[in-house]
């Protein structure tokens, strides 16, 4: 699925640079649902930018379904983006001037899906996440819990590949938090590769393998077979 090597990330603010990644190697299967751990600022989701496209590394490879992407341009970038990868983030990132049954159609028009299969495949996924009865509200009427479902929806409503979720939970009570790990791990029994980056041992325990990050590297991988 994807194989990272030798991944750096570094910021430079004038005469500082920052280095937030150094030197991450690790591989994802097909299939796989990873969780990467570590305290805030540890680089996490600076990784998380970069497996999804959303950023070029300093310098490495990165390799995603057998293509190299980590020095693409930004419109290729993109392009390789659309169809392959989903995103879960901890904000939601809903439209608030759009309603949840055109949040999640959302990235189905950017692949230019025609309106008849577009109302299908929407209306197939809010019915499977339990939300297809608020498909005319908008995010304000909703509730956490409830939000982070339509953005799950949106994530998977284009059957992508691979799965990034940026602290899912983070936003969200117990028992939504719950119910919101049971969805992606249900996702993932059914063949998709999820990549996590959390805090939360809780949450990490619904991934089959683990990979810790600290201060840029990944210090241990794979922890979950060594419990």
């Amino acid at each position: 699925m994807l194989k990272i090597k030798d991944i750096c990330k570094s910021f430079r603010t004038e005469e500082i640079e920052t280095v937030a990644l150094n030197n991450v190697s690790f591989e994802v299967k097909q299939g796989e649902f990873v969780a990467v751990m570590g305290p805030s600022g540890c680089g996490k989701s600076t990784l998380l930018n970069i497996i999804g496209l959303l950023d070029n590394p300093t310098s490495g490879e990165y390799h995603l379904l057998d293509k190299e992407v980590g020095k693409l341009k930004e419109k290729d970038r993109t392009q390789h983006r659309k169809g392959n990868i989903g995103f879960v983030f901890q904000s939601f990132n809903l439209i608030d001037e759009l309603n949840v049954f055109e949040n999640v159609e959302l990235p189905l028009i950017y692949m230019k899906i025609k309106p008849s299969e577009r109302k299908k495949m929407v209306d197939e996924i809010l019915k499977r996440m339990a939300i297809s009865h608020r498909a005319g509200h908008f995010p304000a009427q909703l509730s956490g819990g409830q939000q982070q479902r339509v953005a799950i929806a949106r994530a998977v409503v284009s059957k992508p590949k691979l799965i990034l979720a940026d602290e899912p939970t983070g936003n969200l009570d117990s028992k939504n938090g719950i119910e919101v790990m049971g969805l992606l791990k249900e996702l993932n029994d059914e063949g998709t590769t999820i990549i996590m980056v959390t805090h939360s041992q809780h949450d990490s325990m619904y991934a089959s393998s683990r990979i810790n990050l600290f201060d840029g590297k990944i210090i241990v991988d794979d922890i979950a077979n060594k419990m």
